[in-house]
Formats: structure tokens, sequence, C-alpha cells
């Protein structure tokens, strides 16, 4: 028994880290409609800022979070509103584009800080106990933090007039154009919003994980494996497969090694499809 509530507490906060991804990947698709193959690209480029702020510039670990965040909803905001926006009724064009940028960033990273993993580790360490089972203190950051994130964005989206916005524009576009919706602040906007939830989680994550140039696509993977798996478009449906994941995950690695635990995983994700070919809360194409 204790080992099952110390692996879901694991699995909770792997869960977590890919609500965080899922939920930038799938506020781009539901807005703009855009596949955005460079948001593995993001993650790994919020580690490494984190990664230089803390050992360049001595900065703790919770500002080097701030601006890894900064640093990538920036560099979202620039892409999408200078490159991205000349493109964004074009799916093949987009995507060929935010493809280029995820190439851009990994060889960028690996230019600068070498093909090899650096040494960036979380600043707390050992073990959280609570009567006879335990967790690593920093998985049950990791999961408060996210959380808090998530919450936060949740809030965002569904409580604010900027929220929404973005709301309106994924549901029906020309409606909320005619409407007076600043389509030209609201795209940069949304992309900010991803690429900032795609670096914060890339350094929350990498000093737990691995920081390397290529942990980008393992991360891509799972992205749209969540989003897929929670409906296209669908928030809600992201977080909620996001969480289902990291349990099984957990589960299934803990108890049937890791091979066979990324089995099970698909062949869950297969049969949840055919069942539900548009996902667990997918409805449209388009729509949170």
């Amino acid at each position: 028994m204790d080992d099952l509530i110390s692996t879901g507490l694991i699995g909770l906060s792997l869960g977590g880290q890919y609500a965080l991804l899922a939920l930038g990947f799938t506020l781009i698709f539901g807005i703009l409609g855009v596949v955005n193959f460079a948001h593995g690209g993001f993650y790994l480029l919020g580690g490494y800022v984190a990664y230089a702020a803390v050992h360049f510039l001595d900065a703790p670990f919770v500002v080097a979070l701030l601006i890894a965040v900064l640093a990538t909803a920036a560099l979202g905001y620039m892409f999408e509103s200078l490159l991205l926006e000349r493109v964004i009724d074009d799916p093949l064009s987009s995507l060929v584009l935010t493809l280029g940028l995820y190439l851009v960033l990994t060889n960028g990273v690996q230019a600068v800080f070498g093909a090899e993993s650096v040494d960036f580790t979380f600043p707390l360490s050992g073990v959280w106990r609570a009567g006879s089972f335990f967790v690593p203190i920093e998985n049950m950051v990791l999961l408060a933090a996210s959380l808090a994130v998530i919450g936060l964005t949740y809030a965002m989206i569904y409580r604010t007039n900027l929220g929404r916005s973005l709301r309106a524009m994924a549901q029906d576009r020309p409606v909320a154009r005619a409407q007076g919706m600043r389509v030209g602040m609201l795209f940069p906007l949304a992309f900010a919003i991803s690429t900032g939830l795609a670096g914060l989680t890339g350094a929350l994550v990498s000093p737990i994980f691995s920081l390397a140039p290529h942990v980008g696509d393992p991360v891509l993977a799972t992205s749209f494996l969540v989003v897929i798996l929670g409906g296209l478009g669908s928030i809600g449906g992201a977080t909620a497969a996001a969480f289902l994941v990291g349990l099984v995950e957990a589960y299934s690695s803990v108890y049937l090694g890791g091979s066979k635990g990324a089995l099970v995983l698909f062949v869950l994700v297969l049969i949840i499809l055919v069942v539900r070919p548009t996902g667990l809360f997918g409805r449209t194409v388009r729509g949170a």
C-alpha cells in the first residue's frame, strides 16, 4: 500500500509536468490552429536559460525560473508577431516554420553549451516521509509548483478578459474579429503564454532529470500524445490526460519495467482513441 501511494505521488508529479506542457501546446492549437513543433525547443531553452542564470549569474533558482519564463515568452512573442503571423492561415507553412525554429533552438543550444549534458541539479534534495511511505522532495516541489501554475493558467483563461478573448478567438475567429478583438495583439500573447509555460517546465524539470540538447525530442512526443488523448484543442482534456499519462507511466514503470510500461501506455492510448476518436474531451478540431 505504501508503494502504491509513493508511486502515485510520483505519477502525479509527472502528470503536473505533462500538464504544463500540454496546456501551452493545446492553447496554441486551439487559438491559432497551429501545431507548434518548436514546443520542445522552448522547453529546452527554458532549461538552459535557468542553468545559465544559476551558474553564470549566481541567481537564486526562483529568480532563474522567472528569467527562463520571461526569455521564452519574449522569444515566442517575437517569433509569432514577426514570422508566424505571416503564414498563420497556411497550416503547412506554419508547421515547417515552427519545425525550423525547433532546429535553430536545438542546434544553437548545442553550439553554445556543447553536445553533452550539463551539471544542473535541483536546489532541494532528500526524501519526504509521511508515515511509512516516502517520496523525493523534488517531485513534491514539482507537483506543488505545477498545480499552482495550472491553477493560475486556468484562472487567466476562464476568469479574465484576456482569457475570454482568447477563448472567443478559438471558438469563432471571424465573429471575434467582427466584435473588435485585436488579432495582432492576441495571437502573439497566446504564443508567449504557451512558450512561457514550456520554458518554465524546462527550467523546473531539467534539474530533476537531465539537461542536454536532445531532451526536447521526447517532450514534443509527450505533448502530442497528451493533447491527442485529451482531445485536440481541449484545455480540460489535456490536463486530465496529462495526469492520467503520468500515473500510468509511473505505475507501469515500477511494476512492469520501463519498456513494458511504455507499451502499456501506448496500448491504453490506442484503446481510448478507438472508443473516443476525438479524445477524452474532444468535441471539435478547435475550441477550448
